[in-house]
């Protein structure tokens, strides 16, 4: 088992600078809005993973007027602990550590899969198919770490044939020597869309009924691939026969790297369609079945960070919302702005949040760093 065991900031956002300590099962964050709720689970996300979960630009997470943001968690896994640190400066730029050394992209595998919920996370039901592909690659490879590899191999396959393609234009190179890294390309993109059609025959019943559950009717979850190849020397050939399309608009213009992940109620987009309590619904609805199939597959659970998720449930909701978060194990971090809005009946770790500042209610400990 693997599970968070303390967070520490320092010129984190409106953050003070302290050390808190996480519940085993579920932490309530609460308080006032602008308290720093949301920076906190903000700053636990950018430590495990190296970046933010809110902006592409890490320096908007520094403090004003200091040179520097900080976020590290220790992370517990068979009586062995981690460092993870998330540092940005405003003159060094960002950097992922693990115990004080840069993480390696294996990192990844020593510590919890996160579910995010939380606004600016709603791009990934309305925003455009990247974000889509790549969640679910995430998730193939949480469910399957040896899985993991192919997505990184067609990434760096698809880099080299577009920089040839480059090269091509410019007379530096034939067209014909593309031929090679179309073979490349094709392995391992038809290994890619076995992975997503895996993980989304793992997901797509799951989700209609944690969507049906928390209100979403007739919700489904379908993989659109853009090639219907069954095999590599298929998909190497559909590539060569784009060859001439692809010079002229100078990128590869067929491929896994163009498939979608459609999440639909009713058999419309919802992310064309759906309303915003539709499309919030539907990114909760994923994030518990991604967490149902990793259980089922006794995976770690992920670590759940659900900001302001029961604001817009009902009680009746709200209790399946805690059944959920307390099947399986695991962790999870919700915040919001009344303790009541998490059901009694859901047993928690509680820290009032003020000032950016988590105070212990109940029996939170928190220390000045």
């Amino acid at each position: 088992m693997i599970s968070v065991e303390a967070l520490r900031t320092r010129s984190f956002r409106n953050l003070a600078d302290q050390e808190l300590r996480l519940g085993e099962g579920v932490t309530l964050l609460w308080g006032r809005n602008g308290a720093g709720k949301t920076n906190l689970l903000e700053a636990l996300y950018a430590a495990l993973s190296g970046r933010s979960c809110r902006t592409r630009s890490e320096r908007e997470t520094i403090a004003f007027g200091q040179p520097f943001a900080r976020a590290e968690v220790t992370v517990a896994a068979e009586g062995e602990r981690r460092e993870f640190t998330f540092f940005c400066g405003r003159s060094e730029g960002r950097r992922h550590l693990l115990n004080g050394s840069p993480a390696p992209p294996e990192a990844a595998a020593q510590r919890p899969s996160l579910a995010v919920f939380m606004p600016d996370r709603l791009a990934l039901v309305k925003g455009p198919p990247a974000a889509r592909r790549s969640h679910l690659d995430g998730f193939a490879a949480a469910m399957w770490p040896a899985r993991a590899e192919a997505r990184r191999r067609y990434a760096r396959a698809l880099a080299q044939r577009n920089a040839l393609i480059a090269r091509v234009r410019a007379g530096a190179a034939r067209s014909d020597s593309l031929g090679a890294w179309d073979r490349e390309l094709a392995a391992a993109g038809v290994e890619l869309v076995r992975a997503r059609e895996a993980a989304v025959g793992a997901l797509a019943e799951r989700f209609a009924t944690a969507a049906d559950e928390l209100g979403l009717a007739e919700a489904s979850l379908r993989y659109l691939p853009r090639s219907d190849a069954p095999d590599a020397d298929a998909l190497a050939r559909e590539l060569e026969e784009r060859r001439e399309a692809d010079l002229a608009r100078g990128y590869t213009t067929y491929g896994p790297h163009l498939d979608e992940l459609a999440l639909e109620s009713a058999g419309r987009s919802l992310r064309r369609y759906g309303s915003q309590g539709q499309q919030r619904t539907a990114l909760l609805a994923l994030l518990f079945a991604e967490r149902d199939a990793l259980v089922d597959e006794r995976r770690v659970p992920p670590l759940m960070l659900l900001d302001d998720v029961t604001s817009e449930l009902d009680p009746e909701r709200r209790e399946l919302l805690c059944e959920r978060l307390l099947r399986g194990g695991g962790q999870a971090l919700i915040t919001a702005t009344d303790r009541s809005h998490l059901p009694e009946s859901c047993p928690r770790l509680e820290l009032a949040v003020r000032d950016g500042r988590a105070l212990g209610s109940l029996e939170g400990e928190v220390e000045a760093a």
